[in-house]
Formats: structure tokens, C-alpha cells, sequence
């Protein structure tokens, strides 16, 4: 059963890479998600940076340190 799972996975992987390389619209579609997505990433990395920065000071205060 998990090989036949297996197989059926890399099968599908297959012909999703192959309907990508021979259709236009399909290689532009997942480009145009790609960029999309590190866009997103991007943003959030930005939003949690700062995070960082402005409560790094305050975190310290809290959390006691060991020795």
C-alpha cells in the first residue's frame, strides 16, 4: 500500500513537471504563485525583524537569566 502510494506520488509529480515544461500558461502560472508566495515570506520575515528588534530589550527585562 505505501508503495503503491509511493509510486502514485511520483507519478503525479512527473506529469505536473511535464504539463508545466510544455504549457505556457502553466510555467507562467506557477512563476507568477512563486513570486507571490516570497512575497508573502518576504513580508512576514520584515513583520517579525522588527519584532525582534523592539521587544528584544523587553524580553531581556522579563526573563531571568541563569547562571
Amino acid at each position: 500500500m505505501e508503495k503503491l502510494f509511493c509510486l502514485g506520488v511520483a507519478i503525479g509529480m512527473v506529469g505536473g513537471a511535464l504539463l508545466v515544461a510544455n504549457s505556457y500558461k502553466a510555467r507562467s502560472l506557477v512563476k507568477k504563485s512563486q513570486a507571490e508566495l516570497m512575497d508573502k515570506v518576504n513580508e512576514m520575515m520584515d513583520e517579525r525583524l522588527k519584532m525582534m528588534e523592539g521587544g528584544e530589550g523587553s524580553e531581556e527585562k522579563k526573563t531571568p537569566k541563569k547562571k
